[in-house]
C-alpha cells in the first residue's frame, strides 16, 4: 500500500508541475478569471443586477423577502459550471495524449507503476490544478457574502463548491480516458467538451423519452444532480452519480493502457 501511494504521490507531483510550467495552462487559468470575474461583478452589482433588481422591487413596494445570498450563489454557481465545460475539456486533453504524441506513453505503460496509479495521479494533478483556479473565487465570494444579513448558510456555500468540484472531476475523469485513446489533444478536447455538454443537456432527452428509461436517463443528467448541491440539497444519490463517473473514467483510462501495452507487447 505505501508503494502504490508513493507511486500515486509521484505521477501526481509531476502532473501537477506540468500544469504549473505550462504557458498553455496560464492562459487557460486567465481566460477563466476574466469570465468567472466579469459574471460575478455583472450578476451581483450590474445595472440589472440582483441587487439592483432588489431594490427597484423595494422601490415599488413590493415587500416579498428575497434571499439575495442564496439566490446569487446559485446562479453564480450555475455559470461557473457553464464556464467550466469549456474549461476543463482543455485542461484534460493532454494528459494521455501528450504522452502518445512525445513517446512516453509506452514507457508509462511497460513501467512497474500500475495503470491506476498512474491515472489517479493525473487525475489528482488536474483536479488540484483546477482548485487552484477557483480559490480566488472563493475569496471574493466570501467577501460579498459577508455583509449580508442575514448570512448565508455555510452548508449551502459548502455544498454548491463541492458540487463544482465533483463536476470538475467527472469531466476531468472523463476526459483522461479520451486523452488516452488518442494522439491529438485538439480531438481529445473536443470528444470530451461534446460527450460534457451530452450529459449536461441528457435530461432533456430523458423527458422528450418518457417513462422507465427517460427516468433512468434522467439520474445520469450532470446538470441536474449538479443543481441539486448548488441549491443546497444534501442527495446522496447525485453524488454517487459523480463518483461512480469520476471511477469509470479512471477504470476505462486503465484499460486503455492496459490494451496499449498488450499491443507493444
Amino acid at each position: 500500500m505505501k508503494t502504490v501511494f508513493s507511486n500515486v504521490m509521484a505521477i501526481y507531483r509531476r502532473e501537477l508541475q506540468s500544469y504549473f510550467s505550462s504557458p498553455f495552462a496560464y492562459i487557460i487559468a486567465g481566460v477563466f478569471w476574466l469570465l468567472s470575474g466579469l459574471f460575478f461583478i455583472a450578476m451581483l452589482l450590474g445595472p440589472n443586477g440582483l441587487i439592483a433588481n432588489v431594490a427597484y422591487l423595494d422601490g415599488k413596494g413590493i415587500t416579498e423577502p428575497v434571499d439575495v445570498p442564496y439566490e446569487f450563489l446559485k446562479v453564480y454557481l450555475g455559470v461557473l459550471g457553464s464556464i467550466s465545460l469549456f474549461i476543463l475539456p482543455m485542461l484534460s486533453m493532454g494528459l494521455y495524449a501528450e504522452e502518445r504524441k512525445r513517446g512516453t506513453l509506452e514507457l508509462l505503460a511497460t513501467s512497474p507503476i500500475t495503470n491506476w496509479a498512474v491515472a489517479l495521479g493525473k487525475l489528482l494533478g488536474v483536479v488540484t490544478f483546477f482548485l487552484t483556479l477557483i480559490l480566488p473565487l472563493l475569496v471574493y465570494e466570501a467577501i460579498a457574502l459577508s455583509a449580508s444579513d442575514p448570512p448565508i448558510q455555510p452548508t449551502v456555500f459548502l455544498l454548491g463548491h463541492i458540487g463544482l468540484i465533483l463536476l470538475a472531476a467527472t469531466v476531468l475523469s472523463l476526459g483522461m480516458f479520451i486523452s488516452s485513446l488518442t494522439d491529438s489533444t485538439i480531438l481529445a478536447g473536443f470528444l470530451t467538451f461534446t460527450i460534457s455538454v451530452f450529459l449536461w443537456v441528457i435530461d432533456l432527452v430523458a423527458t422528450g423519452i418518457g417513462g422507465a428509461l427517460g427516468d433512468a436517463l434522467g439520474h445520469l443528467s450532470l446538470e441536474k444532480n449538479y443543481t441539486n448541491l448548488v441549491q443546497g440539497i444534501l442527495d446522496p444519490s447525485s453524488i454517487v452519480v459523480f463518483i461512480t463517473y469520476i471511477v469509470l473514467g479512471l477504470f476505462l483510462t486503465a484499460q486503455a493502457i492496459e490494451a496499449f501495452r498488450f499491443q507493444r507487447s
